[in-house]
């Protein structure tokens, strides 16, 4: 994730902090000097990290800490309630326009930002809550963003209006806004065009384009690792045709992030969304509470469970949950929840969502093996139907055969039929730990534990 890096640094001040049994002035003010170098290292704004330190130091020095039972709780608290500020304290929800007709959303931003990609992966999200959106190709000088556009239009199930490159912007976004009307859409997202820089010739047309319909929404799509110029790019966005809200793509690269806690602070603009992957489906809704949860490593458990949701209907996951309980899973039921992680972000992204393991600090939790999935994935796609369901007519000879179909060594096909027996016998003496309504879920834990080993988990 973006912050581990900053996540990492505020961990190890608080640890320092909860290890004191009372905090003079001198140690809070050591303490947030390190917290100050964080933040500024994450590439947040100096202006807001100046104010951000002056508002906690006036709280950490007072009565509310110095004569807390518990000072480094107390001061751990503040950071969160702070941070949770800092990047909005609400949640902001695309609504539709008060006017009763089609709501009307203008993407903006620079090139090489994730705006075309991510206008599809809003669509996705916006029809998902019911809308019934139409995206609309207003790139006129790169043919590609308007085939990309279509393309992915049709991986989301969600109609592309185009007229290639010979009309004006504006010109299409009236014909796009009369098609969704003409077909009985509610919901109208333009794709604008990007430069690689901001340009008087790129606002005119953004100009051009809300003199010619009524927008309900300017969403400026900004990539996170470009740091403090994301800043500047929302500033001057804002400032030149308005912004209403802000989505930051590319949270989940190996960036300082320090972008999404200076945007608001900066232009008063709050952030929608964070693309948290190169999926359709990888666009969260910005939520600063779990956000903070998550760079102070706190975790974002209802992200998870959200997510889980999303991808696990209550149906399967009851089943599943029954057939883990008695014991009767077989490999076919873990290649499926196996599939199910994958969707959810896999190991490494759920992680990152959990309390005391995500923002542990690097060390505290063993390095996670993508690849390693792969390879079992491998192991029992070679099996044939019979034996991922009977598992029990694995002999040496049909092991021998799958280890060459997988291009592994026979020990390891031995390694995981033996953990996966192991594994069985565990749940059927255990089968308090499998209660709860999403079965399913507590069973890709439990699964992916004993198949993967603690090298894994």
């Amino acid at each position: 994730m973006a912050f581990e890096s900053l996540t990492e640094k505020l961990q190890k001040v608080f640890r320092d902090l909860r290890g004191k049994g009372r905090l003079s002035e001198a140690d809070t003010k050591a303490a947030l000097k390190e917290v100050r170098m964080a933040l500024l290292e994450a590439d947040v704004n100096f202006k807001v990290v100046k104010k951000f330190i002056s508002s906690i130091q006036a709280r950490a020095v007072g009565a509310e800490v110095m004569d807390s039972l518990t000072p480094g709780q107390q001061v751990v608290k503040i950071v969160n309630e702070e941070l949770v500020a800092l990047m909005g304290s609400e949640t902001t929800e695309i609504t539709p326009n008060s006017r009763g007709e089609m709501t009307v959303i203008m993407m903006v931003g620079l090139q090489g930002a994730g705006k075309t990609t991510t206008a599809a992966k809003l669509a996705a999200k916006l029809k998902a809550k019911g809308s019934r959106p139409l995206l609309a190709a207003c790139d006129i000088y790169r043919p590609a963003a308007i085939e990309q556009l279509r393309v992915n239009g049709e991986k989301v199930g969600v109609p592309v209006f185009s007229m290639g490159t010979n009309q004006s912007p504006a010109d299409i976004a009236k014909a796009a806004f009369a098609h969704a009307k003409e077909h009985q859409l509610d919901l109208l997202i333009l794709d604008t065009a990007g430069r690689l820089q901001i340009d008087d010739a790129m606002m005119q047309e953004l100009t051009d384009i809300k003199q010619s319909l009524s927008i309900d929404w300017t969403i400026l799509v900004v990539d996170a690792m470009t740091g403090q110029e994301a800043v500047n790019v929302a500033s001057a966005f804002q400032e030149k045709t308005g912004i209403d809200g802000v989505i930051v793509t590319k949270l989940d690269g190996d960036t300082r992030g320090g972008a999404a806690l200076s945007i608001k602070a900066v232009t008063g603009t709050p952030i929608l969304y964070a693309g948290m992957g190169e999926k359709l489906s990888d666009l969260e809704q910005f939520y600063p509470d779990r956000m903070a949860s998550r760079i102070l490593g706190m975790g974002d458990v209802l992200s998870l469970i959200e997510k889980a949701q999303a991808e696990v209907s209550e149906e399967d996951a009851r089943r599943m949950g029954e057939r883990l309980r008695k014991a009767e899973f077989d490999f076919e039921d873990f290649l499926e929840q196996m599939r199910q992680l994958k969707k959810m972000g896999g190991i490494a992204g759920i992680m990152s969502m959990m309390p005391a393991l995500g923002g542990a600090g690097k060390g505290a939790v063993p390095e996670v093996d993508e690849k390693q999935m792969d390879r079992v994935e491998a192991i029992i796609l070679s099996m044939t139907k019979e034996e991922r369901t009977n598992p029990s007519l694995l002999n040496p000879s049909r092991k021998n055969r799958i280890a060459r179909g997988a291009g592994v060594d026979i020990s390891e096909v031995n390694r995981i039929v033996k953990q996966f027996d192991q594994m069985k016998k565990m749940m059927k003496q255990l089968p308090g730990m499998m209660k709860g309504k999403r079965g399913g879920f507590g069973g890709m834990g439990g699964g992916l534990s004993g198949l993967f080993g603690k090298r894994m988990l």
